[in-house]
């Protein structure tokens, strides 16, 4: 299962996990009034099953109501990798002092879930060497 990231955020809150209190639009004037209801600066985030959404200009931070229209508008017209952007996402901006990647898949071979972390993440994580062999833990 996939999940864009707006819907893995309304998941984590079923379940207690805090997440900003942002929510999804589809056309700039949403955008708009979702920015105006979180009233602070808000990071504007194309929502696209596909990584590098960041490096191919899919999220920005607006700081005025004018600008998340704008910035909303200009990421709905985007296409990310082949797909085009029909959802963005609307998030106060968070004070991030660290982050990290988690990500889980399943690895029919060996019917286990398979669990990744990093510091270093985004699309770039994939470009990482392994540091996990077999259920061992070892930090680079």
């Amino acid at each position: 299962m996939k999940l864009q990231e707006f819907q893995a955020k309304r998941v984590f809150r079923q379940y207690g996990i805090p997440v900003p209190q942002g929510d999804v639009a589809e056309a700039a004037e949403e955008a708009r009034a979702i920015a105006k209801r979180i009233a602070g600066p808000v990071a504007v985030k194309a929502q696209v099953l596909v990584g590098g959404r960041g490096k191919a200009g899919g999220i920005r931070l607006a700081k005025t109501l004018e600008e998340v229209e704008q910035l909303a508008a200009d990421i709905l017209k985007m296409e990310i990798k082949g797909l085009k952007v029909k959802k963005v996402l609307i998030d106060p901006v968070a004070d991030i002092r660290g982050e990290i990647y988690l990500g889980m898949i399943l690895d029919r071979a060996r019917r286990r879930v398979v669990v990744m972390a990093s510091s270093e993440g985004g699309s770039t994580s994939k470009m990482l060497p392994p540091v996990a062999r077999r259920g061992s833990y070892r930090r680079q």
